[in-house]
């Protein structure tokens, strides 16, 4: 079994997949995002998977991502926001380095603009979001490691935050 050197969790518009690029560079290592693979290997875009087969579909899909990603990949490693949901998923991620990136809405908000098309934000963005973040932030503190707020900082700053929460030098 391979190891990720971290893996970031968090809500949509959290930086997940900006810093993960960024850590990755940093460290000298490669970067993957889990949404990408399930992307990858459905042929269709998420959005497209809910609305297609459903989301215990996307879940299971998820789920199966998650696994194969942590026990494989030796790098920096980005989880969907609702990956943490799964049971299963969360004792794969006991043991591994796993940084909670929080967002403010606001800060949110302004990344993702809260109407792309994100199937479980289609309806009323900011009430969605400020709903899965009730069910999710006990979730995400669960697996983590370490927390890092991003709110008013740029995607290296973060980074910068990660490497000094979990003592990692990069190369």
């Amino acid at each position: 079994m391979t190891a990720p050197v971290l893996v970031l969790v968090g809500p949509p518009g959290s930086g997940k997949t900006t810093v993960g690029r960024e850590l990755a560079a940093r460290l000298g290592v490669g970067f993957r995002d889990t949404d990408a693979d399930i992307e990858t290997l459905a042929g269709k875009p998420i959005s497209e998977i809910f609305i297609d087969e459903g989301e215990p579909h996307f879940r299971e899909l998820e789920r199966a991502a998650v696994r194969d990603a942590a026990t494989s990949h030796p790098g920096v490693l980005a989880l969907g926001g609702g990956a943490v949901l799964a049971e299963a998923t969360r004792a794969v991620l006991a043991g591994l380095p796993v940084v909670f990136l929080e967002v403010a809405l606001a800060d949110a908000v302004k990344r993702v603009g809260l109407d792309a098309p994100r199937p479980l934000l289609a309806v009323n963005p900011r009430a969605s979001w400020r709903e899965l973040m009730e069910a999710r932030r006990p979730l995400y503190l669960e697996v983590a490691t370490a927390v890092v707020a991003t709110e008013g900082r740029s995607p290296e700053q973060v980074a910068d935050a990660v490497l000094e929460a979990l003592e990692l030098q990069p190369k």
